[in-house]
């Protein structure tokens, strides 16, 4: 299966100055996250991407995540291995906002793995 590289988005910008270092792709897929601090125990919960970069992820979720948190997120990724088998990046970062249902977090590590019986559990 091709895919088509999507046009990027335009980065957000204050008194003109970028903030960003990469462009960032409107890719909608489904996410999973936990939060990982033992503070906040358990907390997880399920959203979809609204757009990527290799930088970070803005998503939307009905929780509003603590800013300063790291999370670790789950994320169905669109291409196969060997066309095949389907695959999920797995990133751990850090929440650098969530306000109005959506939530950006800087990615800090990833890596891609298959995405087996257990879909996107973390």
């Amino acid at each position: 299966m091709k895919y088509s590289r999507p046009e990027p988005v335009a980065p957000a910008s204050q008194n003109g100055a970028e903030r960003r270092s990469s462009d960032r792709f409107p890719i909608e897929r489904e996410l999973r996250f936990k939060m990982l601090s033992k503070r906040l125990g358990d907390e997880s919960g399920s959203g979809t991407t609204l757009n990527m970069s290799s930088g970070g992820v803005l998503f939307h979720s009905d929780k509003a995540l603590i800013p300063g948190k790291r999370v670790e997120m789950a994320i169905s990724w669109p291409a196969q291995l060997d066309e095949k088998c389907a695959l999920k990046l797995v990133a751990r970062g850090r929440i650098v906002r969530s306000e109005g249902g959506r939530t950006a977090v800087e990615i800090q590590q990833y890596e891609f793995r298959t995405l087996g019986a257990h879909g996107l559990a973390l």
